[in-house]
């Protein structure tokens, strides 16, 4: 070994070990807490069944809730998401003629649901570990279970009478962009924007009688959020 390489050694493991506990300082772990706007674009096939009239479709409400994430760490660059909101209260409305027979259709609110739609994505957060703000890109699944499911009494009066109403369950792809902003070592900030595909089949039960039709939801979302590091 020459004398150059020789001294050059401890500087260099000086360096590594530095660097290291750099590494090692960061927070693997990160929950955030926020608002999520969610954003419907409903296409939805007419309703169809007995006594059932031509032109009779849904719409879906926008919503407001609360949003919750975990984030676990697994290198500078990527990073993997389990991210939901409090589920929701999600309401449905006629779309179509003013009237069904002597009963008001178009804009009545005919039923409502709750959503649990947790999403797994895994993030490639751009640049490095140096940098304050770094903007992000996900993908992954969004699984949706509808439950909590009621026909209003505008929609009892639309279908003749009480009305139970079922709506699939539906797993299919989310994507996300964002940015994280590091305040600190440990909090953070972050505003984003998703989409998911959403799918699901309607049926309506009214005394014998069944009523169906198939939803997509098209959810987007934007969110802003608060993060703890640790």
């Amino acid at each position: 070994m020459t004398k150059f390489a020789f001294r050059a050694l401890p500087v260099a493991l000086l360096t590594l070990t530095a660097s290291l506990a750099r590494a090692d300082d960061i927070p693997n772990n990160t929950v955030r807490v926020g608002e999520y706007w969610v954003f419907y674009h409903v296409y939805a096939d007419d309703v169809t069944g007995p006594y059932v009239p031509s032109g009779l479709g849904l719409n879906v409400k926008n919503v407001q809730t609360p949003y919750l994430a975990y984030l676990r760490r697994l290198s500078p660059n990527f990073t993997v998401e389990l991210a939901f909101g409090i589920p929701p209260l999600t309401k449905t409305y006629g779309k179509g003629p003013a009237m069904v027979g002597s009963v008001p259709y178009n804009g009545q609110e005919i039923s409502t649901a709750r959503w649990l739609a947790p999403s797994l994505l895994m993030d490639y957060v751009f640049f490095d570990d140096s940098y304050k703000l770094r903007p992000y890109i996900g993908v992954g699944l969004n699984y949706v279970v509808l439950y909590d499911r009621t026909s209003t009494p505008a929609g009892n009066a639309i279908a003749g009478g009480p009305t139970s109403v079922s709506l699939s369950n539906s797993i299919g792809p989310a994507v996300n962009v964002g940015l994280n902003y590091q305040i600190t070592r440990n909090w953070s900030v972050i505003a984003s924007y998703s989409a998911a595909r959403v799918q699901s089949q309607l049926n309506a039960h009214t005394g014998g009688v069944d009523r169906t039709s198939n939803i997509s939801f098209g959810p987007q979302t934007f969110v802003v959020a608060a993060g703890f590091s640790f």
